[in-house]
């Protein structure tokens, strides 16, 4: 989520439409001034709760920076005091603007809770948010992004319990309301189709992105392929899986902590190792339905080999 980049849209659309008549040239001039002093273009409740929020990310981030240097029970504490610092200050903003979907959402998810915990808050505050959504593709309209995000964590959360039908009806809906799916709900959905083994689900949303490989959709393919027992095929999918990203076997056999989403899923660069790093946390709870899988993907010699390569070129343990 760029936060900032969002109050500054949102900013400058409110702008606008007190305004009224503005053309495209002054409303790209409109986006430079908010983008060089938001916080003079804050003049709403909504927008100030907002910006408490872009404010609060910000700090969450920054405390992040040093984690490397902590040793484990260091670590455990820095963590929970950065989250009940957003936690808190997610629920000032909140109080300033009780329809801040944004902040609430945020609030819930510091809270580490358990999937079926989780999806409950979730859909509580699904059915407390403004549900309401712009017309075409909907992630066009900043003030709808609030609750595509909602949605998006309640695919994510669905799956982490394994409510796979589930999964794949919210995604289809957020799909349909947001085609770009800027969010990567398609990801998560390629994941509930390779746990169910529904290869022609599976088939028919890569055939609706355009057949465009990617790290989710080539790891839950191999996953797929593995569980309707095409070993060949699936070979071929988790040497596709590996090959797309730097680092891609490392990830898979050697899984890293991944910090909670806040509140959707971190920008990593395209076939990064960080987004490895992604796909295989998020695929944990089918990977986990299929504890055979690792055992067979490290009968692979190249496999072993690619990982051990990775780590001794990038001092990391093996």
């Amino acid at each position: 989520m760029d936060a900032r980049e969002e109050l500054v849209q949102r900013c400058a659309t409110r702008r606008r439409e007190k305004i009224g008549t503005l053309s495209d040239e002054g409303f790209a001039e409109l986006i430079l001034a908010a983008r060089n002093d938001p916080a003079s273009f804050v003049d709403t409740p909504a927008e100030e709760a907002f910006a408490a929020l872009v404010a609060a990310l910000a700090t969450y981030e920054q405390s992040l920076a040093n984690d490397d240097l902590l040793d484990d029970d260091e670590y455990t504490t820095a963590r929970k005091r950065r989250l009940s610092t957003l936690a808190d200050a997610c629920d000032r903003a909140a109080t300033i603007d009780p329809g801040c979907t944004d902040a609430r959402l945020v609030s819930i998810l510091t809270r580490d809770l358990g999937p079926d915990d989780l999806l409950t808050q979730l859909l509580e505050l699904r059915s407390d948010a403004d549900a309401s959504i712009a017309d075409g593709d909907a992630w066009n309209d900043v003030f709808s992004r609030p609750s595509l995000r909602l949605d998006a964590a309640l695919v994510r959360t669905c799956l982490d319990g394994s409510r796979f039908k589930m999964t794949l009806d919210r995604a289809e809906s957020l799909l349909d309301a947001a085609p770009s799916d800027t969010l990567g709900i398609r990801y998560t959905a390629a994941l509930a189709y390779a746990r169910l083994e529904d290869e022609t689900g599976f088939d028919a949303l890569d055939a609706r992105f355009g057949h465009r490989g990617n790290t989710w959709s080539n790891l839950a393919r191999a996953i797929m392929l593995y569980k309707l027992g095409r070993m060949s095929a699936a070979r071929r999918a988790l040497q596709g899986y590996c090959e797309l990203c730097g680092g891609a076997a490392y990830a898979l056999l050697r899984p890293e902590f991944v910090e909670t989403y806040l509140p959707d899923r971190p920008a990593v660069a395209p076939s990064s190792f960080k987004e490895a790093v992604l796909a295989v946390h998020e695929s944990e709870p089918i990977i986990a339905d299929v504890p055979d899988f690792i055992a067979w993907a490290q009968t692979q010699p190249w496999l072993e080999q690619s990982a051990s390569q990775f780590a001794d070129k990038n001092d990391l343990d093996w």
